[in-house]
This record gives C-alpha cells, structure tokens and sequence, in this order.
C-alpha cells in the first residue's frame, strides 16, 4: 500500500481513535501529517464539481465549451479559470487527442498498437484511465484497469493527488490477477513515467499509448466513469476519503458482478470475463516483437473502431 493509499484512509474527524493512533496503525510519520494545504472556498468547489458532470456527460468538451456551459446555468467564470480547474482536476478533452493526464515531453512515448485490431479474448487488451472523484470539501482521484473485451474492472486505486504511485499500484494489483498481451493508455505523466513503464514490460505486456484523433478508444472507459458518476458518486455526496473508497468499492462490486451490460447480450463483465478466460490471445501477441518494431504483426482484417 503507498503512502497515499494510507493518507487516503485517515479519519480526520474521528473522534473514538486518535490521529496518533491512526497513524501509528498506519506506518506514517505524524511529522508529515499537519500540513493542509489551501482548502477551495464552497464556490471554487461548486464550480469544480459542475466541470465534472459537465465533462463526464461530454467528455469531448474542452474549456471554451464548458465555460459556455457554465454560463448557461448562470456561473461566472472565464475561460482562463476554467482551464485552470480543468488542470487541477486532470481533464482535458478527449478530442482531438485524449489526454486526461498532462504529458511529460521529456519522457518516452510507445506507440499505439491496436489499429486494425480485433479483441476477442479477456486479458487481450486491458486499458487504464483516471478521473476526478469529488468530495463534499474536497476531491480525489480515481485510476481504473479494464478489461477491454468484457468491460471487467480488473483493478482499481484512488489518491488525493495526481503521482504516478497510485496508477503503479492498481497495474501491479492488476498484474497479480492475470497477463494482459497488451496495455492502452493515454500519454498522461503517470503513463510515461518510469515508474508504470517499468511495471509493466517487467510482467512481459506491451505498452500501447493513445495517439491524436483516438478518442474512441477511450469510449469503454468513459462509459464506466458515468455509469459509476451517475448511479454512485453524485447521488451519495462523500465526506471524507473512506466514505469514497467504500462506495466506489460498493460500486464497482455491484458493476462487475451484478450489473448486466446490454453489449454483452445482457451478462455481467465477471460472466464474460470468466467464461471466455483462458481463450486463446491471438500468437502475434505472444510472440511479441521489439515494443519499438511497430504494430504490422498484429493487424487482423477488422479495424479497431
């Protein structure tokens, strides 16, 4: 567990346990503990929260148009704040290039895989994306690994900041369960930072990253991050990090196991997921070439839409 992880489940009004003991229970350094930054004012926070179910519903969108939005419903705010609220948060239209994390031009960028690919297998492509959890005085962060092919969360982390140490942690938990042939993500700083590089060519998994014009490659994520916004996330206003981790951990229970997707002929990603396991991934992934060598062993006759 990182020391976010262990920040995030501190109960800072709990009055049965102390913080030193919380801590202490924890592994953390109190030294470290008593520094708060700037709480966001109720406005700032509205504002913040607006941008997000704004976003979540047209993920296209980027500053110009939510401003417009925000105008419509009667907010005041520029362009120039918007666009800093956006930053903060970790969105940035997913057209014409998806990219909710910012990227790091010194780091390195692999290239994208999965043009002309058909997924038709669990554990063929998994893809991993991050979002902006909202709290009642504050917000989080929230990292998820899909299975593409049955929409199975494998994997999931949430933070109270935007480090790479998060992301790390939900690959390598992923990881533990099963081997994806490949792993797609935006160029986000997480996803190019040595760090996650690391993790995963070290399990044997190429590395694909989303190119410019890709936004639909995002889509199987961006669905979920509704569905969990719409039916978790805004209708349960969380207090505190716990009352977050334990709703989204409801949820994605309830999604994975429970909840029937009408793409998948109305059965639960655990049942697709499940019962397709142990498929054949297709042998150009298993008889990977260099990650530099290009993508042309792996095109199939249908294109990846």
């Amino acid at each position: 567990m990182t020391r976010a992880d262990r920040l995030a489940l501190l109960d800072w009004d709990r009055k049965e346990l102390a913080l030193k003991t919380q801590a202490e229970l924890l592994g953390l350094n109190r030294s470290g503990l008593y520094y708060t930054p700037r709480q966001p004012g109720p406005e700032e926070l509205g504002i913040k929260h607006e941008i997000d179910k704004i976003f979540t519903q047209h993920p296209y969108y980027g500053s110009r148009r939510i401003s417009a939005a925000l105008r419509r419903q009667g907010l005041v705010v520029n362009r120039k704040a918007v666009q800093r609220h956006m930053r903060e948060m970790g969105l940035a239209a997913i057209y014409p290039g998806p990219n909710l994390s910012r990227r790091n031009h010194d780091h390195k960028v692999f290239p994208y895989l999965l043009r002309n690919v058909v997924i038709d297998c669990p554990d063929f492509v998994w893809g991993t994306d991050i979002t902006y959890i909202r709290l009642t005085r504050g917000w989080m962060y929230l990292v998820a690994i899909m299975d593409w092919y049955s929409r199975y969360i494998v994997s999931w982390e949430l933070s109270d900041s935007l480090d790479t140490s998060f992301v790390v942690a939900a690959v390598k938990r992923g990881l533990g369960t099963a081997t994806p042939g490949i792993i797609n993500s935006d160029q986000g700083t997480q996803y190019t930072a040595v760090e996650y590089i690391d993790a995963v060519l070290s399990a044997g998994v190429r590395i694909s990253m989303d190119g410019k014009g890709r936004a639909i490659d995002n889509v199987f994520t961006e669905r979920f991050w509704r569905s969990l916004k719409y039916e978790e996330v805004y209708p349960n206003e969380y207090y505190t990090p716990r009352e977050a981790r334990e709703g989204i951990n409801r949820y994605i229970d309830f999604y994975n196991y429970e909840r029937p997707h009408q793409s998948l002929g109305y059965r639960t990603p655990a049942e697709v997921y499940r019962a397709d396991a142990g498929a054949t991934i297709p042998s150009a992934v298993i008889h990977r070439s260099s990650q530099e060598g290009g993508n042309s062993s792996l095109n199939h006759p249908h294109s990846m839409s």
